[in-house]
């Protein structure tokens, strides 16, 4: 076998392969076989028919064209790897030419990752928020807590902002009560916003036994969308009652014995909150920096997929579990469809990018990914997907996904790379030492690639092929 390369552009190459006819030998066999087993010929039993009687009957281009799509995928794999080339997606093949007990030639086009020159990066700077947490931090963290415990009290009166009542709900939309639209004893603290817009004013200053009807637009469900006439029951008032703040509300509330100490460590969680914070801010913009420093071409056909990827993501999962559509979820957010054309775009495209330069980074570090490290990264994917350790890990080997959390692991580890060499600056002009957020650094960075793991998975099918 022959082959030669092409570029194309930095992303796009072209291989022509000339295959001498000996070495379809194994296909040819191959496909002889396989239409012995499919045909029956008068005269000979079933997989015992003679070559050349199947290219009488059958006809010998029959033949070639089994033969030829058999091989085609090991010679293509075969040029791939004598070229050394990094292919994405799948390939467009045309025969050339097919001249049988000649040669067999033909021609593929693929997408490659392009060649990426990653520059002195030592020498980049960004500045991040300070960590400071203010009196009002924690008074605010400790109301959250006292909310937490708070006691309700049944009252004979008219319900006010602040109130717990207990309600019934029915929701019609054109006259007609939804057959989802019922629900009985729902809880709810007026002015929290957690259910339909315009419920507060209804039920303010109706008793229990009282009942008020509105118009809102349902959020969910069969009809969600849609305008409902909505009749609410109040079936009972109950006044919320917030503990004093002392320390016998700190000893209920938490270990500890006194309200000082309490706020103590109410000042020291949010400390260490805010430091996460700004190991996350650190990263994200030593990232940027990092993109804005390497030139990389992006595939026009990976984009256009992961385009696609991310869109189907968002209309089918995401908002399909919301029950909204997109038209809608663009209207909450106040956007236009060509302003979410064009986000999805720089997004997909920032994606790519991290995970093309991140990858170069690994290669250049000569970074290795650990059991440890594969371990404790899949222990958080777990976390994050609601299942257990064990069932993630056995839907990741399952689906072929290893080498998937693998390079996550190693390009989070590329980023913390370049981070440690990073000058790191406060609002306050102070320089943060990011030396004990390494866990941070790791999760931020497959956090900013994970969303481009299509091209990690396009690269693995392609190794298969």
């Amino acid at each position: 076998m022959k082959s030669a390369v092409e570029n194309l552009n930095p992303t796009r190459v072209r291989l022509t392969v000339e295959v001498p006819f000996e070495e379809l030998k194994d296909s040819l066999d191959a496909a002889y076989k396989k239409i012995n087993q499919q045909v029956t010929v008068k005269g000979f039993r079933k997989g015992k028919i003679p070559a050349r009687v199947i290219d009488q009957r059958f006809g010998r281009g029959a033949v070639l064209e089994e033969a030829v799509n058999d091989a085609l995928p090991k010679f293509y794999t075969e040029a791939v790897n004598e070229a050394e080339l990094n292919v994405l997606g799948q390939p467009e093949v045309d025969i050339t030419e097919l001249k049988d007990n000649e040669l067999l030639s033909f021609t593929a086009e693929v997408d490659v990752r392009p060649a990426i020159e990653i520059p002195d990066y030592s020498g980049i700077e960004v500045e991040v928020d300070a960590v400071e947490v203010t009196e009002e931090d924690i008074d605010k963290s400790v109301e959250q807590l006292r909310e937490r415990f708070a006691s309700t009290t049944p009252v004979e009166r008219a319900a006010e902002d602040g109130d717990v009542v207990t309600i019934d709900l029915e929701a019609k939309v054109g006259g007609e009560v939804l057959e989802d639209g019922i629900a009985n004893g729902v809880s709810y603290t007026i002015g929290s916003g957690e259910l339909l817009d315009g419920i507060d004013e209804a039920v303010t200053g109706v008793e229990a036994g009282g009942e008020a009807t509105f118009t809102s637009e349902l959020k969910g469900g069969s009809a969600a969308g849609q305008e409902a006439e909505v009749t609410v029951k109040v079936t009972q008032v109950a006044k919320r009652e917030l503990p004093e703040l002392d320390d016998e509300f700190a000893q209920l509330a938490s270990e500890f014995d006194t309200l000082d100490e309490l706020k103590a460590d109410s000042r020291k969680r949010l400390e260490n909150m805010k430091q996460f914070d700004q190991a996350t801010q650190a990263q994200e913009r030593v990232l940027e920096k990092l993109l804005e420093l390497v030139e990389v071409p992006v595939p026009e056909k990976l984009l256009e997929d992961e385009i696609n990827t991310r869109k189907h993501n968002l209309e089918h999962h995401q908002l399909g579990q919301m029950g909204l559509d997109l038209d809608k979820y663009l209207e909450i957010q106040g956007k236009t469809a060509e302003e979410f054309e064009t986000e999805t775009r720089e997004a997909a495209v920032k994606g790519i990018k991290t995970q093309f330069v991140l990858d170069e980074l690994v290669k250049q570090e000569k970074l290795n990914v650990s059991q440890d490290e594969l371990t404790e990264h899949l222990m958080r994917r777990a976390a994050s997907s609601g299942m257990s350790p064990d069932q993630f890990a056995q839907a990741v080997v399952e689906q072929g996904q290893v080498p998937l959390l693998v390079g996550e692991v190693a390009r989070g580890k590329a980023l913390a790379v370049v981070v440690e060499s990073a000058t790191v600056k406060d609002t306050n002009g102070e320089i943060v030492d990011l030396d004990d957020e390494e866990d941070e650094a790791g999760e931020t960075a497959e956090a900013a690639e994970s969303e481009s793991a299509e091209v990690t998975e396009g690269d693995k099918k392609d190794d298969e092929a």
